[in-house]
């Protein structure tokens, strides 16, 4: 169980990404509208059809929603009929809420904890509106004994970081485009990770939640094996220290220190970055993507000081991944996640084949 979850932090903390010369290319699913196309619905709107959505999942009753047709429905990437998946198991709702909302483009995203067969998990959400009714849903459940734990953790929380919930004063505010584009440097930087980027993007107040659990600054950082099969060190030191030979990252080291100390490596591919809901009034970007780990000779890998390591999962393995950014002065400041494994290679739902293999951000 330790491996495994050591092995969850580590690819979970993953998320990094210079993106220096990218093209972002326009229109995903739910590209970008006026307010008055998306039918005008406010925070109040939005966030009032994710509680009404979230209360007809735990009634099994899809008839209790005002949907569009046709509606689309997708969970941990499959397409399903509504009503289908967790509509079946739910049990009852958590007490965790972020709601991120886009009135430019009538879309509203949702970070939170539920019930399914009475045991918590963590829930990712998204739900677009059309003059009133929900056309799209994308949902990522999170299960499993790391995920019970990390929704009790958030519960324990009680509400999520009020930094999320300030507003950037009317002057600092930047484009959708410059949002994204600072929060995608998380993702290129992450991909085959190596320690010698420009990752200035980082606020020295950065942190990151993912399924509930800190995995940057964490005062208690996870002892036990790594999924490379290597020991950690007995002391974690608070500061990526080259000095130490640390064969892996800690979640104890801020994020810029992850990112420097080029030990993430093995995330090979970061792919499918759909940034489908940006707040430009708090600053928040929200994403959906996947992170690929091709195993075999990726696992090899020199860190910037020149050492061999050798590090991550032995076999091909893929994350499904919702993932939330405040941005603020071209800085992230917070990364909240919602992740669960999928086949290796798998697509969203939302994307054409070649879309899902692409490694460029669209919105």
């Amino acid at each position: 169980m330790r491996k495994k979850y050591c092995f969850f932090a580590v690819a979970v903390a993953l998320l990094v990404g210079t993106l220096a010369g990218q093209p972002l290319l326009a229109q995903a699913s739910g590209g970008q509208k006026t307010a008055a196309a998306a039918g005008a619905c406010n925070r109040e709107c939005l966030n009032g059809l994710v509680d009404k959505y979230l209360d007809a999942v735990v009634a099994h009753d899809p008839s209790q929603l005002p949907l569009a047709k046709p509606v689309k429905f997708t969970e941990n990437g499959q397409r399903l009929e509504l009503g289908d998946g967790f509509w079946r198991t739910a049990s009852g709702r958590g007490t965790y809420k972020l709601y991120v909302d886009d009135l430019e483009t009538g879309q509203v995203g949702f970070m939170g904890t539920m019930r399914e067969a009475g045991q918590p998990v963590v829930v990712a959400l998204r739900l677009k509106v059309r003059r009133g009714q929900i056309a799209e849903i994308e949902t990522i459940v999170a299960r499993g004994s790391m995920s019970e734990r990390g929704a009790a953790n958030l519960e324990k929380l009680g509400a999520p970081d009020p930094i999320y919930l300030q507003e950037v004063p009317a002057a600092e505010r930047v484009s959708r485009a410059e949002v994204i584009k600072t929060a995608d440097k998380y993702f290129s930087g992450m991909q085959m990770n190596d320690g010698k980027g420009d990752y200035s993007f980082f606020a020295d107040d950065c942190n990151r939640l993912e399924n509930g659990m800190q995995t940057t600054n964490n005062p208690t950082p996870m002892q036990g094996t790594s999924p490379s099969g290597n020991a950690p060190p007995a002391t974690v030191s608070r500061r990526y220290d080259p000095a130490l030979n640390p064969t892996m990252y800690s979640a104890g080291w801020p994020c810029k220190d992850q990112f420097q100390s080029g030990l993430l490596h093995f995330v090979t591919r970061i792919r499918d970055r759909r940034f489908v809901i940006v707040d430009r009034e708090r600053g928040i970007a929200f994403a959906f993507g996947f992170f690929d780990h091709a195993a075999g000779n990726t696992r090899t890998f020199q860190t910037p000081g020149g050492r061999t390591v050798t590090a991550g999962p032995q076999t091909p393995w893929t994350w499904e991944i919702c993932e939330l950014f405040k941005v603020q002065g071209g800085q992230i400041h917070r990364i909240e996640a919602v992740l669960t494994q999928s086949p290796y290679g798998m697509g969203s739902g939302w994307s054409t084949w070649e879309q899902s293999m692409s490694d460029q951000a669209r919105w």
